[in-house]
Protein backbone atom coordinates (compact mmCIF):
# COMPACT_ATOMS: atom_id res chain seq x y z
CA UNK A 1 0.00 0.00 0.00
CA UNK A 2 1.30 3.25 -0.96
CA UNK A 3 0.37 6.70 0.80
CA UNK A 4 0.41 10.31 -0.43
CA UNK A 5 -0.48 12.97 2.02
CA UNK A 6 -1.65 16.63 0.86
CA UNK A 7 -2.34 19.34 3.27
CA UNK A 8 -5.39 21.22 1.94
CA UNK A 9 -7.76 24.28 2.30
CA UNK A 10 -7.27 26.98 5.22
CA UNK A 11 -7.72 24.54 8.11
CA UNK A 12 -5.63 23.08 7.07
CA UNK A 13 -6.82 19.26 6.27
CA UNK A 14 -4.93 16.36 5.60
CA UNK A 15 -5.98 14.67 2.50
CA UNK A 16 -4.69 10.73 1.74
CA UNK A 17 -4.32 9.12 -1.57
CA UNK A 18 -3.98 5.24 -1.00
CA UNK A 19 -3.41 2.93 -3.19
CA UNK A 20 -2.38 -0.74 -4.38
CA UNK A 21 0.63 -0.94 -6.20
CA UNK A 22 -0.37 -3.71 -8.16
CA UNK A 23 -3.35 -2.67 -9.54
CA UNK A 24 -3.39 0.98 -9.55
CA UNK A 25 -6.87 1.36 -7.62
CA UNK A 26 -6.80 4.08 -5.27
CA UNK A 27 -9.04 5.88 -2.85
CA UNK A 28 -8.75 9.33 -1.85
CA UNK A 29 -9.61 10.25 1.69
CA UNK A 30 -11.01 13.47 2.92
CA UNK A 31 -10.62 15.36 0.05
CA UNK A 32 -10.22 18.73 1.60
CA UNK A 33 -9.25 20.47 -1.96
CA UNK A 34 -10.72 24.26 -1.94
CA UNK A 35 -9.39 26.03 -4.18
CA UNK A 36 -8.30 25.53 -8.26
CA UNK A 37 -4.81 24.87 -7.67
CA UNK A 38 -5.65 22.28 -4.83
CA UNK A 39 -7.86 20.40 -6.87
CA UNK A 40 -5.38 20.36 -10.41
CA UNK A 41 -2.84 19.26 -7.89
CA UNK A 42 -4.22 16.65 -6.25
CA UNK A 43 -5.60 15.34 -10.45
CA UNK A 44 -2.21 15.52 -11.63
CA UNK A 45 -0.84 13.68 -8.79
CA UNK A 46 -3.51 10.90 -9.85
CA UNK A 47 -2.73 11.33 -13.49
CA UNK A 48 0.89 11.23 -13.29
CA UNK A 49 0.66 7.56 -11.39
CA UNK A 50 -1.60 6.24 -13.76
CA UNK A 51 -3.86 5.70 -11.00
CA UNK A 52 -8.30 4.86 -10.89
CA UNK A 53 -10.33 6.74 -7.69
CA UNK A 54 -12.35 3.66 -6.84
CA UNK A 55 -13.79 5.08 -4.10
CA UNK A 56 -13.93 8.61 -2.26
CA UNK A 57 -14.16 8.31 1.28
CA UNK A 58 -15.46 10.92 4.27
CA UNK A 59 -14.11 9.82 7.97
CA UNK A 60 -17.00 12.93 8.75
CA UNK A 61 -18.67 15.62 6.71
CA UNK A 62 -17.67 18.74 8.56
CA UNK A 63 -17.17 21.39 5.38
CA UNK A 64 -13.34 21.16 5.75
CA UNK A 65 -13.04 17.33 4.77
CA UNK A 66 -16.19 17.73 1.68
CA UNK A 67 -14.68 20.67 -0.17
CA UNK A 68 -13.31 18.74 -2.76
CA UNK A 69 -16.56 16.20 -2.83
CA UNK A 70 -17.94 17.85 -6.32
CA UNK A 71 -14.65 18.11 -7.92
CA UNK A 72 -13.75 14.41 -7.27
CA UNK A 73 -17.60 13.61 -8.85
CA UNK A 74 -17.09 15.44 -12.07
CA UNK A 75 -13.36 14.54 -12.69
CA UNK A 76 -13.50 10.91 -11.39
CA UNK A 77 -16.87 9.75 -11.14
CA UNK A 78 -16.67 9.00 -7.84
CA UNK A 79 -19.53 10.13 -5.33
CA UNK A 80 -18.39 10.33 -1.46
CA UNK A 81 -19.16 7.26 1.20
CA UNK A 82 -19.63 8.35 4.76
CA UNK A 83 -21.36 7.82 7.95
CA UNK A 84 -24.98 8.03 7.57
CA UNK A 85 -25.57 10.02 10.66
CA UNK A 86 -23.12 13.17 9.59
CA UNK A 87 -25.51 13.62 6.19
CA UNK A 88 -27.42 16.23 8.28
CA UNK A 89 -24.39 18.18 8.00
CA UNK A 90 -24.16 17.98 3.93
CA UNK A 91 -27.03 20.88 3.61
CA UNK A 92 -25.58 23.26 6.36
CA UNK A 93 -21.89 23.09 4.75
CA UNK A 94 -23.08 26.95 3.13
CA UNK A 95 -24.24 28.45 6.37
CA UNK A 96 -20.89 26.62 8.33
CA UNK A 97 -18.98 28.73 5.65
CA UNK A 98 -20.41 32.12 6.35
CA UNK A 99 -19.96 31.17 10.09
CA UNK A 100 -16.05 31.04 9.37
CA UNK A 101 -16.23 34.09 6.90
CA UNK A 102 -15.44 32.61 3.88
CA UNK A 103 -17.93 31.76 0.70
CA UNK A 104 -18.49 27.84 -0.14
CA UNK A 105 -16.60 26.82 -3.53
CA UNK A 106 -19.19 24.87 -4.51
CA UNK A 107 -22.15 22.74 -3.42
CA UNK A 108 -21.23 19.31 -1.95
CA UNK A 109 -22.98 16.84 -4.12
CA UNK A 110 -25.05 13.67 -2.07
CA UNK A 111 -23.65 11.07 -0.63
CA UNK A 112 -23.43 8.16 -2.91
CA UNK A 113 -23.63 5.91 -0.41
CA UNK A 114 -23.31 5.03 3.76
CA UNK A 115 -20.22 3.24 5.23
CA UNK A 116 -21.24 1.08 8.06
CA UNK A 117 -19.57 0.47 11.20
CA UNK A 118 -17.22 -2.71 10.40
CA UNK A 119 -17.65 -2.23 6.32
CA UNK A 120 -15.15 -3.94 4.37
CA UNK A 121 -13.45 -1.58 1.62
CA UNK A 122 -11.32 -3.09 -0.86
CA UNK A 123 -8.83 -0.48 -3.15
CA UNK A 124 -7.47 -3.19 -5.51
CA UNK A 125 -5.81 -5.89 -3.02
CA UNK A 126 -6.08 -3.25 0.16
CA UNK A 127 -8.46 -3.65 2.77
CA UNK A 128 -9.78 -1.02 5.06
CA UNK A 129 -11.93 -2.04 7.73
CA UNK A 130 -14.59 0.97 8.67
CA UNK A 131 -14.57 1.48 12.35
CA UNK A 132 -17.33 3.71 13.97
CA UNK A 133 -15.81 5.99 15.97
CA UNK A 134 -18.46 8.66 17.06
CA UNK A 135 -18.09 12.06 19.46
CA UNK A 136 -16.92 14.57 16.82
CA UNK A 137 -19.54 13.75 15.13
CA UNK A 138 -22.00 11.54 15.45
CA UNK A 139 -20.84 9.80 12.04
CA UNK A 140 -17.39 9.54 12.50
CA UNK A 141 -15.69 6.77 10.98
CA UNK A 142 -11.95 5.46 10.84
CA UNK A 143 -10.73 3.50 8.07
CA UNK A 144 -8.31 0.69 9.76
CA UNK A 145 -5.99 -1.27 7.34
CA UNK A 146 -5.04 -4.04 9.73
CA UNK A 147 -2.36 -5.78 6.54
CA UNK A 148 -0.35 -2.95 6.75
CA UNK A 149 -0.84 -1.68 10.37
CA UNK A 150 -2.38 1.68 9.92
CA UNK A 151 -5.34 3.90 10.40
CA UNK A 152 -6.90 6.91 8.78
CA UNK A 153 -8.48 8.57 12.07
CA UNK A 154 -10.16 12.40 10.59
CA UNK A 155 -10.94 14.15 13.34
CA UNK A 156 -11.03 11.31 15.95
CA UNK A 157 -7.81 11.20 17.29
CA UNK A 158 -4.28 13.26 17.13
CA UNK A 159 -0.65 13.12 17.90
CA UNK A 160 -1.13 14.22 21.88
CA UNK A 161 -5.01 15.55 21.73
CA UNK A 162 -8.21 14.01 20.29
CA UNK A 163 -10.93 16.02 18.41
CA UNK A 164 -13.03 18.45 19.68
CA UNK A 165 -16.58 18.30 21.11
CA UNK A 166 -18.28 21.08 21.06
CA UNK A 167 -19.39 21.37 17.35
CA UNK A 168 -22.88 20.35 16.46
CA UNK A 169 -23.56 16.48 17.21
CA UNK A 170 -20.32 15.97 19.23
CA UNK A 171 -20.59 14.40 22.76
CA UNK A 172 -16.99 14.25 24.68
CA UNK A 173 -17.54 11.73 26.46
CA UNK A 174 -18.76 9.42 23.77
CA UNK A 175 -15.39 10.60 21.80
CA UNK A 176 -13.46 9.40 24.65
CA UNK A 177 -15.11 6.17 25.55
CA UNK A 178 -15.24 5.51 21.85
CA UNK A 179 -11.44 5.79 21.30
CA UNK A 180 -10.77 3.83 24.42
CA UNK A 181 -13.12 0.49 23.09
CA UNK A 182 -12.15 0.77 19.33
CA UNK A 183 -8.40 2.85 18.94
CA UNK A 184 -6.48 2.17 21.81
CA UNK A 185 -7.38 -1.55 21.46
CA UNK A 186 -5.77 -2.21 18.15
CA UNK A 187 -1.24 -3.18 18.32
CA UNK A 188 1.12 -0.10 19.77
CA UNK A 189 3.04 0.07 16.55
CA UNK A 190 -0.93 0.89 14.44
CA UNK A 191 0.45 4.12 12.48
CA UNK A 192 -2.00 6.56 12.67
CA UNK A 193 -2.66 9.43 10.03
CA UNK A 194 -4.82 11.86 11.25
CA UNK A 195 -7.49 15.05 10.03
CA UNK A 196 -4.79 17.66 10.92
CA UNK A 197 -1.18 17.41 11.99
CA UNK A 198 1.40 14.74 12.03
CA UNK A 199 0.99 11.20 12.31
CA UNK A 200 1.62 9.15 15.38
CA UNK A 201 0.91 5.72 16.63
CA UNK A 202 -1.66 3.90 19.04
CA UNK A 203 1.34 3.28 21.48
CA UNK A 204 2.72 6.66 21.13
CA UNK A 205 -1.09 7.83 22.36
CA UNK A 206 -1.27 5.44 24.96
CA UNK A 207 2.06 6.32 27.02
CA UNK A 208 1.72 10.19 26.03
CA UNK A 209 -1.78 11.08 25.46
CA UNK A 210 -3.03 13.57 28.42
CA UNK A 211 -6.78 12.60 27.64
CA UNK A 212 -5.89 8.72 28.37
CA UNK A 213 -3.82 9.34 31.64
Amino acid sequence: MKIKTFEFNMFPVNCYVVWDEETLQAAVIDAGCYYQEEQQMLKKFIAENGLTVTHLLNTHLHLDHIFGNAFMLREFGVSAEAGKEDEFLLPRTAEYCRMFGFPLNEEPPALGGYVHDGDLIKIGNIELKALAVPGHSPGSMVFYCEAQHCMFSGDVLFRGSIGRADLEGGNFDQLRESIVARLLTLPDETMVYPGHGNPTTIGYEKMNNPFFR
